[in-house]
């Protein structure tokens, strides 16, 4: 590694340690030609599946947009935002961990909605709404009717502990 003091390439090592629960490695280095120390931070390049839209078209997967699609559907939800960051990061951790090239924007709904139906039922109806394109008044309420016969699989009440889901 260059020194971003001399510009010489004679570095050493003379710590290291995991930081960011062990996502990161510190390291701090010492020039040999000035003596300088420095730090750097070392992480994986973890490269994400890119996501084949309904339409055929591809585009970069976009964490911030699934972000953005919980917190509306979430929107005045009693759900905090640990624990949204953390249904957040076990759809992008189950995407990569499945070592595909492309994933179906559809496969990235249905990770959401099971999310969404763990952390809150109203959030999940409304989200539901929308990827599933409700026409009517009949398609509401036969999701909610399927929610109702299945309580084992979602929150036993909207109106319960507001940080639900951080296990």
């Amino acid at each position: 590694m260059h020194c971003p003091f001399c510009g010489a390439n004679d570095t050493r090592v003379t710590d290291s340690r995991l930081v960011a629960d062990g996502d990161q490695v510190r390291r701090r280095r010492q020039c040999a030609s000035c003596q300088e120390r420095f730090t750097t931070y070392e992480t994986a390049e973890l490269i994400m599946p890119r996501v084949v839209k309904s339409d055929g078209s591809r585009e970069t997967f976009n964490e911030s947009k699934l972000r953005a699609g919980m917190l509306r559907a979430l929107e005045k939800r009693p759900v905090s935002a640990e624990a949204i960051e953390a249904a957040v990061e076990r759809i992008r951790q189950s995407l990569r961990a499945r070592g595909d090239r492309e994933v179906n924007a559809r496969d990235i709904g249905e990770a959401v909605m099971k999310a969404l139906s763990n952390l809150d039922q109203v959030a999940y109806i409304r989200f539901a709404s929308v990827y599933r394109k409700f026409q009517d008044l009949d398609e509401f309420r036969a999701e909610i009717d399927r929610l109702s016969q299945d309580p084992g699989d979602h929150p036993a009440s909207a109106h319960s502990d507001p940080h639900r889901g951080e296990a």
